[in-house]
């Protein structure tokens, strides 16, 4: 968030004389860095989100789904190896869900990235990720570098 090649200092103090949270930004000037900062810390991020499978509505959990796309103006969360439809655009969970490590994975489809037990790439120059469930994704040329650095660096 910092521009390139500068350092954002970090400092947590932990002691039981504090009572709740406080955080405090120190910086020579207010900059977007700082505003997206702010935001992040202000973002409500929901804990669940709600599906539908026949005639039932059923709460997902971010943290089990594999990962979310679209097909034939539908949105689905791929989670158990079964496909549950949920009534939000693809690029609202994007946006909803980052806090709990999804990324792009192409036009139409988003992963998680927790849930990545292993990547090959492929010939095409597209990445094949495999989840602990056992499904498999594939990520585009397009997305592929973000996502490596995502998974082995853990950038943002």
């Amino acid at each position: 968030m910092a521009e390139r090649g500068e350092k954002v200092k970090l400092t947590i103090d932990i002691n039981e004389k504090y009572d709740g949270i406080s955080i405090t930004i120190h910086a020579k000037e207010w900059s977007n860095e700082i505003e997206e900062i702010v935001q992040k810390i202000n973002q409500q991020v929901p804990k669940r989100m709600v599906g539908f499978k026949e005639d039932s509505s059923i709460l997902l959990s971010p943290s089990e789904i594999d990962y979310v796309f679209a097909q034939n103006r539908k949105v689905y969360a791929h989670i158990n190896k079964q496909n549950i439809e949920v009534n939000l655009k693809l690029y609202e969970i994007e946006k909803l869900f980052e806090m709990y490590g999804f990324s792009r994975f192409s036009k139409s489809v988003i992963g998680n990235l927790h849930q990545i037990s292993r990547f090959e790439l492929s010939f095409n120059g597209n990445l094949c990720v495999y989840f602990h469930s056992g499904s498999k994704e594939y990520v585009s040329r397009k997305y592929v570098n973000e996502i490596k650095n995502k998974l082995i660096m853990g950038d943002d």
